[in-house]
């Protein structure tokens, strides 16, 4: 999904002018996306001279970072209100099950997705299966 890296933005508007969605907007000279608005179809990334627009595999460390950090402060908010380190654990194990949901989530929404590759490309070579 795309993403403003502002200190690159110098505001020119070309990206909130293209957008096929109007899912980008100008906030104080700033490009906004709407990710509800988003189709993803990637042409702010292309039309942008300043390269402002980015990816958001770049962000893929600083994610991680951030979701361990909000674990343990997590972890640390358990012991210190419900009393031991033990509450620590289960608050691990509990934040452990959530990622493995959004995994199980993600890996069973890419299946969907590569179905739908597969029947596409057969509905446009005129081969279907049922």
């Amino acid at each position: 999904m795309p993403w403003v890296k502002s200190e690159m933005c110098t505001g020119c508007g070309d990206c909130v002018e293209e957008c096929p969605s109007g899912a980008i907007l100008l906030e104080n000279d700033t490009p906004f996306i709407n990710m509800e608005d988003c189709i993803r179809c990637g042409s702010c990334h292309d039309l942008c001279p300043e390269e402002a627009i980015r990816h958001d595999g770049e962000r893929v460390v600083a994610d991680i970072k951030a979701n361990i950090e909000k674990t343990k402060e997590c972890m640390e908010a358990c012991e210190r209100h419900l009393g031991d380190a033990e509450e620590a654990e289960k608050c691990l194990t509990r934040w452990i099950k959530h990622y493995n949901r959004i995994k199980t989530i993600a890996e069973k929404t890419i299946e969907g997705l590569e179905s739908l590759q597969y029947t596409s490309r057969h509905e446009r070579t005129g081969i279907l299966r049922y």
